[in-house]
Formats: structure tokens, sequence, C-alpha cells
């Protein structure tokens, strides 16, 4: 042991006796190339050599002590401090570069971590034996890009631990432009110049002062979502009047439109706004007393207030107003049986609800504990008693609880469903709504729809004698269709 650190000690030693400057003819063009004085003695010289090195002094140079390490990889940049290395002699990519200029923000280190690799085919367990008997090295092949990860890996941490030490950035850099050398004529003037600006851009501790000014575009934050749909369908049927089996002709309309208005603030507030209206009305030939009868009239209002509590759960707190539009009466009977605000229905639930939402479908689940519920008779015409209210009042007030899933499935591009179940219930009455809508869109424009509306109500009267609180309304149509 005594022995090698004594052959270490005297094979330092004979390497600082060699750092002396001498008077020798200059080569400009092996400037930059390694050679050798004298050979290291001991451990030494595995790793390091002599070489020479230009002074300040004209064709003048000093032996130094170099690694092998360094001139593989750092001492090609010492090429751009010497002003008689040709340009063809520096090297355009070294492997390393990115740790020795100063500090730019690169595109490639957060790409590396943004990459997802995804393997598309199970990999080959089978045994071979072609790698143990013909075993092919293919390190040379990926080179540059393990070089790049090591980089990679070593900016991010310099990105992270360190922001403020960041010169430049890689756009910066491009704008600055593209050293090219031109061999034919690498005593050209503007080939300095260029190299010029290269050495005073990396040297540089201040950004670069680009002559054309970035453009910035600020786009703000889309909290808001707005869209609708209307729709004028219809529907007609002619017979003569001497018509065999006879009949009578009929004529039908219905108009429908949705409007929707949603905040989302992407982080834990959703706000649900929508407008619901439809209104049908049908020649009734065998009404005596009506020219026309309504076969769908609604108007409704709902609005969801939620919170996110976990996931997909929301503490939830909604308000849903609804009523119709025009006057509402039975065949071959003049007595007004509804009309606007008579009856009009309130109703506000809090409760927890459920959403979920991909591509091809919407759900929702709201259960609402506690619900309160107001109906309201506009109308002196109005008989309050068939609508559950006492004799004189207008105005019901009650208490109980919701449940209200409902579900909007695209099956294809041209055919939507639509289903809305609302229950709810006083503990003294069981009122349920289910409303289904099935959309066939031939185009834009044209499109067929069919509406199923299943109803049971238990708060109030059944009507034309009838002793069923079970109530259903069909409607098949064909006409014009928008959305926005």
């Amino acid at each position: 042991m005594s022995l090698m650190l004594m052959g270490a000690f005297l094979s330092i030693s004979s390497v600082w006796a060699n750092n002396t400057t001498s008077t020798l003819p200059y080569d400009s063009q092996k400037a930059t190339q390694p050679v050798n004085i004298k050979s290291l003695t001991g451990i030494l010289g595995k790793y390091f050599y002599v070489r020479q090195t230009p002074t300040e002094k004209k064709n003048v140079y000093q032996n130094d002590t170099v690694s092998y390490l360094y001139d593989k990889y750092i001492s090609v940049l010492d090429s751009l401090n010497n002003p008689d290395t040709p340009e063809r002699y520096i090297e355009i990519d070294p492997d390393y570069y990115k740790l020795f200029v100063p500090a730019t923000y690169y595109k490639s280190s957060i790409g590396q971590l943004s990459t997802i690799k995804k393997d598309t085919l199970m990999p080959d367990k089978t045994k071979t034996t072609i790698q143990k008997y013909l075993p092919v090295d293919n390190s040379i092949f990926t080179t540059k890009e393990r070089v790049n990860k090591v980089v990679d890996k070593a900016l991010l941490n310099l990105y992270l631990n360190n922001p403020e030490a960041i010169v430049f950035t890689e756009d910066e850099l491009e704008k600055a432009g593209v050293f090219v050398d031109n061999i034919e004529s690498e005593e050209d003037a503007n080939a300095s110049n260029v190299k010029n600006n290269m050495i005073d851009v990396l040297t540089s501790n201040s950004p670069l002062e680009l002559e054309q000014q970035a453009e910035v575009e600020v786009h703000k934050p889309k909290f808001w979502t707005v869209a609708g749909n209307g729709s004028l369908q219809f529907s007609q049927h002619y017979l003569s009047d001497n018509w065999y089996k006879g009949g009578v002709s009929s004529v039908s309309m219905i108009g429908t439109v949705q409007v929707s208005a949603n905040y989302n603030d992407k982080e834990k507030v959703q706000w649900e706004n929508l407008l619901d209206a439809k209104l049908g009305l049908a020649s009734t030939p065998s009404d005596q007393v009506h020219k026309y009868l309504t076969n769908t009239d609604q108007l409704r209002i709902f609005s969801k207030l939620g919170i996110q509590a976990a996931k997909n759960w929301y503490y939830t707190i909604s308000a849903e107003f609804k009523t119709q539009f025009i006057n509402g009466y039975k065949s071959n009977d003049p007595t007004l049986i509804s009309t606007f605000m008579a009856p009009a229905d309130l109703t506000v639930a809090l409760g927890m609800d459920y959403k979920r939402k991909t591509d091809k479908y919407a759900f929702s689940l709201l259960l609402a504990p506690l619900n309160w519920t107001m109906r309201y008779i506009g109308s002196s015409e109005i008989d309050e008693t068939t609508y559950g209210l006492d004799e004189g009042k207008s105005v019901k007030h009650n208490f109980g609880s919701q449940i209200q899933p409902s579900i909007t499935w695209n099956i294809t591009k041209n055919i939507t469903f639509e289903s809305r179940l609302d229950y709810l219930t006083s503990y003294q009455w069981i009122r349920v709504e289910w409303e289904n809508t099935l959309n066939l869109a031939v185009n834009r424009f044209l499109s067929t729809k069919v509406y199923v509306h299943a109803r049971y109500d238990d708060s109030t009267v059944p009507l034309n004698g009838s002793t069923s609180y079970f109530q259903l309304s069909e409607l098949l149509s064909f006409g014009l269709s928008y959305s926005w």
C-alpha cells in the first residue's frame, strides 16, 4: 500500500513539473487536438494526459494536465474562445452542451415527463438462445437517447429548484439565428460575424433583445356554457266526406324550446339552469265547442346549484317552477280546467346529487331528504279542490322528500334519448312524473320525435269520473328542428 501511494505521489509530482511555459511553433489547426508531451506514469496515466494550450502571448503555449472525460465532453467548448480555430473544427452538437451554456429552458425536459408510454403488444415471453450464442451490443444505437435522458433529468432539477437562474428560452435561441458553416468560404467575414454572435449569445447573462416583440394572447376562462334547441313538428290527416270507413280529418302541431345556461368553475361549483317549454295544439272536428284543444302544454324552469363534496357527489339545492301557457278544456265542455298560473307548482329541495358524464351519456341522481312544495291557483274560474287545495284557498304548502334521476344518452350521432323521473312525496300523497323523449335526427334541420309522458298523482281528483291516478300522454311527430 505504501509503495502505491508513493508511486501516485511521484506521478503527480511529474505532472506538476511538466506544467511549464515554453515557446514552440503554434499550429492553430492542432490547438484543439491533444498533443502528448509526456505520458503520465502510474495510475494517473489511465485518466489524464498532458497537452498544449495557448496562452495570452502570441505563439506561446503551456503544458496542462487534462482528463480524458473533460476532453471528450467539455473541451469542445474551448474552441469557441479560440479565435484561431476554424469553424469547421467546432462540433455543432456536443452531447452535454445544454449543461454548460447559460441556463436555458428546453421543452424536451418537460416533454419527457408528459409523454405517456403505452405498450400496445404483449411482450414475448418465449425463451430463445439467440442472445446467448449471438450477443449483440445495441448501446451504440441508443447513445443519443441515453444522453438526452441524463441531461433532461439534470435540467428538470434546475427548473424546479432554481428557476430564477434561467436566462434564455429555447424559442429565444431559435430566433437568434442559425450558424451555417460554408467550408469553401470559411475566411468570409460573414461566417466570422455569425460565430462572434453565437459567442455573445452564449456568454451573455441578460435575456435576448429581439427586434420583433412576441405577441401575447390572453384567453379568458370560459365558465358559462349556453346551448339550446327548438323544434316545430306537425302531423296532418285528411279524409273525404265519403270515405268508406268513415272518420274525420285532423291536424296537429307541437312546438318545443329548450335553453340551458350552465356554470362550471372547473373546481367545485356547478350551476345548471334550464328553460323547457312545450305547446301542442290539435284540431277536434268532433268537438262542437272548441276548434282546437291542447295535447301538450308545459312551461318549466329548473335551477340546480351544487358544491363538490367528493369525486362525483355534490351538496345540492334545487328549485323548479312549473305551469302552462294557455287555457285547458275537456272535449265538448266549456268548463275551464286549467290556465296560466293555475295550477303553478314551486319546489325547492336540499340534498346530494350524484353526477357522471362521459362521451356517450350524462347521468344525474338527486337525493333530497328535505323538500318544500307550494301549489298556487291564480284563477277564480278554476276549482281549487280538484288540485288538492281546501275550498276558498289559493295556496297550499307541503314538506316532504324528492328523488330525481335523469339521463341523456347519445345512442348514435343522430339518435338521442332523454329521460327524467321526478318522485315527490309529502308522506300524505305521491306525485310521480316520468318524461321520455327519443329524438331521431334526419339531418340538422329535420327530425322525428317520440314523446311519452307518464304520470301518477293522488293529490288531485281524476277527471271524467275515473278512479285511476295513473295518466299517460304519447306523441309522435315529424318536422323542423335546430340546435345551437
